[in-house]
């Protein structure tokens, strides 16, 4: 059975020079796809080469850096001290599990594990050379480091883009069997199928509901289905999965999971329990150890602190220099938008932020002035989602409107209210008063942080998702938001302003 994906990549587009480049086409090279062993068991050749080129891409540019950082700082034992900030480099990022297939999928994963090892091995490099490399500069180790972590991350990068395009083509997937009852396994699936440049093909279901019959289709193709947990074993042995996702609570509860996981052990198949709440992120949840019990301690979100006085920081420094390096582009736009149509070309509304509070946000005007009082007419013909109004061929819209909504330009003043303090660099989408007005009680916790110049509904689609989703990822960020996770978002905002979806 084969089933391709049909996600369109979320991926860069240029390609880091030098060592980067040569992985990049080692990678094509070796054209990894999914195969299996004669013996039956799940084969995961691909996971192999591709750890193979990730030691590579690490080994390349760690001995670049160190070289360089040798020929800047000459030594006579220079040498020894490039082989030594290898070795216990490389160690560390094995150590780390850094080149976990697994990562692939998670960019912050992988970048806090490449971020442990080096500092950790950066401060054992510096402990151990400082008696047997004396005399030998200190700035040679910070010019190593520097260089080398700059390149493993960049390498890390490409990797993982062409890894995307792999799995955009049907290479590279791990095949997945989903259990549980069925309205979770379809979720289940929902979810993979429509996450970007998915590691996961669907080979099978199995449904622990005893009246649970009736086929199920994944992208246009109908998937196996089995309904006799009894019957499982040989389902499996059918399907040759990778991996059996549990999709939330099953009959039999520890038991059923315990058996379960006896039964996977002698066929190299991963079992992965998705009854969590999906609303915690995983780095707010930690281990508990205590003596017959397996307990998980889950962090309750904090919303002041060292971390948000550090987000602030960031948010002044960032939109200072923004403001002052688009200060010419802002003056074009404005001409623009006064040349189109009859009006200011500042378009101010009032906005509900943190804490409930409201504040006067300011966009470019992409409207025509009446647009406020010509709502009304075309409450009909809204395409938005929830409380949101949208078209996509809204007639309000001006023609240079058009195009600095397509490309987001008319949100650029928006960079004045993060150095106001209204609004932050990432964060939800700042609602209306009237949408803040039907909201549900669980929704008001969107607005315990700042509202976003950018953020996950805008990286995962924007008007293009449901009120549904649009809700869940607001919600998920305010709860686990993080400075790596902020870095990350603003980073795939470049890419969705190359590459627009969803903005009109």
């Amino acid at each position: 059975m084969t089933a391709m994906p049909t996600n369109t990549p979320k991926v860069g587009e240029s390609v880091a020079q030098g060592w980067a480049a040569s992985v990049w086409n080692l990678g094509k090279g070796l054209q990894l796809k999914e195969v299996r062993d004669t013996t039956g068991t799940p084969g995961r050749s691909w996971e192999r080469k591709l750890r193979a080129i990730l030691t590579l891409a690490d080994l390349g540019f760690i001995a670049a850096a160190t070289g360089f950082a040798a020929a800047a700082f000459p030594h006579p034992l220079a040498g020894y001290a490039c082989a030594l900030v290898a070795l216990l480099w490389l160690l560390g990022l094995y150590a780390y599990r850094s080149r976990d297939p697994r990562l692939a999928a998670s960019a912050s994963e992988e970048s806090k594990r490449v971020l442990g090892a080096s500092f950790i091995t950066f401060g054992a490099v510096s402990l151990i050379a400082e008696v047997p490399l004396h005399g030998l500069e200190h700035g040679f180790f910070s010019l190593a480091y520097a260089l080398g972590l700059g390149g493993v991350l960049s390498g890390r990068f490409v990797i993982r883009s062409w890894l995307a395009r792999q799995r955009i083509t049907g290479r590279c997937l791990s095949r997945v069997v989903v259990l549980g009852e069925r309205n979770e396994v379809e979720e289940m699936m929902g979810k993979i199928r429509t996450k970007p440049a998915s590691p996961y093909l669907i080979v099978g279901a199995a449904l622990v509901s005893r009246n649970a019959n009736g086929p199920m289709v994944v992208d246009g193709q109908q998937v196996p289905v089995v309904t006799d947990v009894k019957s499982l074993a040989p389902f499996l042995d059918a399907t040759e999965p990778d991996i059996v996702f549990v999709a939330g609570p099953v009959p039999g509860g520890n038991e059923f999971v315990r058996d379960l996981a006896w039964s996977l052990e002698k066929t190299g198949v991963h079992l992965i329990l998705a009854s969590g709440p999906t609303t915690i992120a995983a780095n707010r949840i930690n281990a508990c150890p205590a003596p017959g019990l397996s307990l998980f301690h889950v962090q309750l979100p904090r919303y002041r602190g060292c971390k948000h006085v550090v987000k602030r920081i960031v948010d002044v420094v960032l939109s200072s220099c923004a403001l002052v390096i688009l200060a010419p582009v802002f003056v074009i736009l404005a001409v623009l938008v006064v040349m189109d149509s009859p009006g200011p070309a500042f378009f101010r509304q009032e906005r509900v932020g943190c804490g409930e509070r409201t504040f006067t946000m300011y966009k470019f005007r992409s409207m025509v002035q009446t647009a406020e009082s010509e709502l009304v007419g075309l409450a009909g013909h809204n395409e938005g989602a929830g409380l949101l109004f949208k078209m996509r061929n809204d007639p309000r819209v001006t023609r240079v409107g058009h195009w600095l909504r397509r490309l987001s330009l008319d949100e650029l003043p928006q960079l004045w209210n993060v150095l106001r303090g209204d609004m932050s660099l990432v964060g939800p989408r700042p609602p209306l008063p009237s949408e803040v007005a039907e909201y549900e009680e669980a929704l008001h916790r969107r607005l315990k942080v700042k509202p976003g110049l950018t953020g996950l509904w805008q990286v995962n689609g924007r008007s293009d998702l449901s009120w549904k989703e649009s809700i869940r990822l607001d919600l998920y960020y305010v709860e686990n938001w993080s400075l790596l996770g902020d870095l990350l978002i603003m980073l795939q905002t470049v890419r969705v302003l190359l590459k627009p979806h969803g903005a009109y």
